[in-house]
């Protein structure tokens, strides 16, 4: 059971630093606190398996508990900023940390039940009883706050989606900004904008939660100073119109907090490559 647990709390550690290195690095805060996932569950995983210690096993528990805690929480309410959405990464490392807490808890308390059995029995046979009644209890507790996690884990990962794209026909103004020697499109608002490899010029291959990471540039552009491509726009799913640039549907990054940013650029992430929009000419 111990080495099933630290097995399914490396396994999360792995999840986690896929997603910091597939673009989780680049959100303020939680980017870093992929990273410190990563390397503590490791480091507990491995600390399980190498000392076979009960103590190991229980903060492994707790660490993959607290850790679906905190998925939780970014789903609800968001975290530091950040609200998270439904991913297929999101819900296997939520289902793995369920598993990781049940095991190594109950890798912990089998371990405290051996030694009852093998203890001295001298006292009396009442106080042998009670502390078996006791672990039983706890155990039973360990099986319900698993099964506690995996209903509110259930209910997080179907309330959760990306944010709806409306239909808008309002005008928006592009821009431009120097980030270093590069010239890049921008909102009104000083964000660097993006394009989608796998998106057509008359499709956007970014939906549904992509949209949560990615949000599209929505209405009808108009071309501020230095602007010089050509716009257009496109119709996404469910109506909403799109702006394009020189062909490319126009995105922004989650991860950029403000101008002169472009944390996004060469990002492989929901399915394919993210550049910034560099200016022609």
């Amino acid at each position: 059971m111990q080495v099933a647990g630290a097995a399914l709390l490396a396994a999360s550690a792995s999840i986690h630093l896929a997603l910091y290195l597939t673009g989780y690095r680049s959100i303020p805060t939680i980017g870093w606190l992929f990273l410190v996932q990563f390397v503590v569950a490791l480091t507990l995983a491995i600390g399980a398996l190498v000392t076979h210690s009960r103590l190991a096993a229980a903060a492994g528990a707790a660490f993959a508990l607290s850790t679906l805690g905190c998925y939780l929480i970014a789903v609800w309410i968001g975290l530091f900023g950040f609200k998270e959405v439904r991913t297929r990464a999101g819900i296997a490392a939520g289902l793995i940390e369920v598993a990781a807490f049940a095991t190594l808890a109950m890798a912990a308390l089998s371990r405290v039940t051996e030694r009852q059995d093998i203890a001295p029995t001298r006292p009396a046979d009442r106080m042998r009883a009670r502390m078996r009644a006791a672990a039983s209890l706890v155990i039973a507790a360990v099986g319900a706050i698993s099964l506690l996690a995996l209903v509110l884990f259930g209910i997080a990962v179907a309330r959760a989606s990306g944010p709806p794209v409306t239909a808008s026909d309002a005008r928006v103004t592009l821009a431009t900004a120097k980030i270093g020697r590069i010239t890049v499109l921008t909102n009104a608002h000083g964000l660097t904008l993006y394009w989608f490899v796998p998106d057509t010029s008359t499709t956007s291959k970014c939906t549904g939660s992509c949209t949560a990471y990615w949000p599209p540039v929505t209405g009808s552009p108009r071309a501020g100073p230095g602007v010089t491509g050509e716009l257009g726009t496109i119709r996404r799913p469910g109506g909403a119109v799109q702006a394009t640039y020189d062909g490319h549907p126009l995105y922004t990054y989650v991860g950029d907090s403000g101008p002169g940013q472009a944390s996004g650029n060469n990002l492989d992430l929901n399915g394919g490559l993210w550049y910034e929009v560099r200016m022609s000419g």
